[in-house]
């Protein structure tokens, strides 16, 4: 199938913008529009002044915004993790059943080639052998960014529209957008753009300063992950895990660390009822405003702030109950997730210094993973007064409360990794990103000696110990990672419950084989606890169920999401085809 590109899009661009000369951010107003078509400043053959470069680049920014929302809902309303109320809208209800048609505000790809297109363009006519007086490049960080923007484009449109028109240089005319096109599926797609970003990727990304309170540097997508994202989609495990890797390990600059940190949510030690919980995870996996280079938040898409203007994110009103939507939300929490977090045991270090595992069966949502009571509550028979109005049931989802959508964090990095390294044949150095969390000692312990042949490769992945100090119950000040697992489940390290899996009856091949597959299960429900409603979730299972080449693996979970096996959407889900969006 051949798709013509929409050329009459109009486009508003952001005005968060830059001073002359390549300095930081002075000012931020919201947004004003340009006339152009989907390509800024088509009439000209060069973006050949400061202001035409970093105007053509806003402009791509203020593409992204279109397409920010349904990044979210389509990875979330098609997996297993949340469900639909009886109040979401017809296109809602209709993504979450997979009955997606073109009419869909939440399906026209004619969005993502305007962010392509625009890409094209300013990477075909961009000046990028301008210097400052230094005798300095100063566009080449913008360029590499367009090009990630890029990258990230094409990945959407793979994993959301299967075999898509590859195009990469810009179309200017009518003409031009009724050619024939290429399609290709997502292993030409991967091989591609890896090649095509991975020169660039030890490149800085811009930098200008805080744009309303938030780290510009935010809106950008590195490279390293970006080449972990598509190797891994490519099933290149190793590469996956290597980039992967070098992003932790530059984050910050050279000879620096980027530990995963010990944010948690736990029960109070001295609370012997089970009724406090402290939570020190959803705060700072969430936070927008700081530029510690440890922060949790990587990449987002920002909003607009008010509902009156272009591309301000609804996401906050179908999360949550609002006065904008007069308190009745749209998506809530499925009752498999409900069963995932119940399932899981909660291993406590009490105020007399043992190890208990918490108690089933306590009420809102404290028993087994504490995450989800974190960030989601629901009363329901409320009788409150919220502006002016009663209100009967309530719901507040934290992860929606700003008008930004965020894209990738730190905890994805660390997940994503133990997934290629799982896949790559390294189960127990995958466990223990899960577990007890990495540092040489670690590595040293628990998992070279069980890869002998493969020692070499395996101490390429530095977790200095005095870079990486591993959490522990007397709550040093220099402890700063753990196992992910214990952000919402305890003390996981001491959790003998959540062991390494084995089969004593197996041996070599097939304990590997079997030990990869039920890791890779822990993987996928610890990315579920850790991102629910973030948008990830139908790309998680349907890279797995890609890796295992079992299409069941994707519709068994969806298909049993509200506690029973929808069989009708079980059949259809089977097929591979109906995966993804009608173009």
């Amino acid at each position: 199938m051949i798709t013509k590109i929409n050329n009459t899009v109009k486009w508003m661009v952001c005005t968060a913008l830059f001073t002359i000369h390549y300095s930081l951010f002075t000012s931020c107003s919201d947004f004003l529009y340009d006339d152009s078509d989907i390509v800024t400043y088509a009439d000209k053959n060069h973006l050949t002044s400061d202001a035409d470069t970093l105007w053509s680049v806003a402009g791509i920014m203020n593409k992204l915004q279109v397409v920010a929302d349904r990044t979210i809902l389509l990875g979330e309303l098609r997996g297993d993790l949340v469900s639909v109320t009886p109040y979401a809208d017809a296109d809602i209800r209709d993504v979450a059943s997979f009955n997606i048609g073109t009419d869909n505000r939440y399906n026209d790809i004619a969005d993502y080639y305007a962010i392509v297109n625009n890409c094209n363009y300013f990477l075909a006519n961009a000046d990028t052998a301008l210097r400052n007086s230094r005798n300095e490049t100063i566009f080449m960080k913008e360029y590499a960014a367009v090009k990630a923007y890029r990258a990230w484009t094409y990945l959407q449109l793979a994993t959301i529209y299967g075999r898509v028109p590859l195009i990469t240089e810009p179309i200017l005319t009518k003409e031009q957008g009724e050619k024939d096109y290429r399609e290709c599926d997502i292993q030409e797609i991967c091989r591609y753009f890896a090649a095509d970003i991975a020169p660039y990727a030890d490149m800085d990304m811009p930098d200008y300063g805080a744009i309303r309170n938030t780290d510009s540097r935010l809106f950008y997508f590195p490279i390293y992950i970006l080449l972990g994202d598509l190797h891994l989609w490519a099933g290149n495990y190793r590469e996956a895990a290597e980039n992967y890797y070098k992003y932790i390990t530059t984050r910050n600059g050279k000879n620096s660390s980027y530990p995963l940190s010990t944010a948690s949510v736990r029960f109070s030690p001295n609370d012997s009822h089970w009724m406090q919980t402290v939570d020190g995870w959803s705060y700072i996996a969430f936070q927008t405003e700081n530029r510690n280079g440890n922060a949790e938040l990587i990449t987002m898409i920002p909003g607009d702030s008010i509902p009156s203007e272009g591309n301000y994110s609804q996401l906050r009103n179908l999360f949550n109950t609002t006065e904008q939507n007069e308190y009745r939300e749209s998506i809530v929490p499925s009752q498999s997730l409900y069963l995932l977090s119940a399932a899981q045991k909660y291993c406590h270090y009490s105020s007399g210094g043992e190890y208990v595992i918490a108690p089933a069966g306590l009420p809102e949502n404290r028993s087994g993973d504490l995450r989800l009571q974190a960030v989601f509550t629901q009363v329901d028979n409320a009788n409150i007064m919220l502006n002016g109005k009663r209100v009967t049931n309530y719901v507040t989802n934290g992860k929606y409360a700003t008008s930004n959508v965020h894209i990738y964090r730190r905890a994805m990095v660390y997940l994503r990794m133990a997934e290629a390294l799982n896949r790559a044949g390294f189960p127990r150095f995958a466990f223990q990103i899960l577990k007890r969390g990495v540092n040489n000692s670690v590595m040293e312990s628990e998992v070279i000696p069980y890869y002998p042949a493969d020692e070499a490769w395996l101490r390429t992945f530095n977790f200095p110990d005095n870079m990486y100090f591993l959490e522990t119950t007397a709550g040093q000040t220099t402890e700063n990672t753990m196992g992910l697992h214990s952000r919402g489940c305890g003390y996981s390290a001491a959790n003998t419950t959540y062991e390494m899996p084995t089969d004593d009856a197996l041996s070599g091949d097939a304990l590997l084989q079997y030990q990869i597959e039920k890791v890779e299960d822990l993987i996928i429900d610890e990315e579920a606890l850790e991102f629910a409603f973030e948008g990830h979730r139908f790309y998680d299972l349907m890279r797995v169920s890609v890796h295992r080449s079992d299409p069941a693996y994707l519709a068994s979970r969806v298909a049993r999401r509200n506690g029973t096996v929808d069989a009708a959407l079980l059949q259809k889900l089977s097929s591979m085809d109906n995966w993804y969006l009608e173009k």
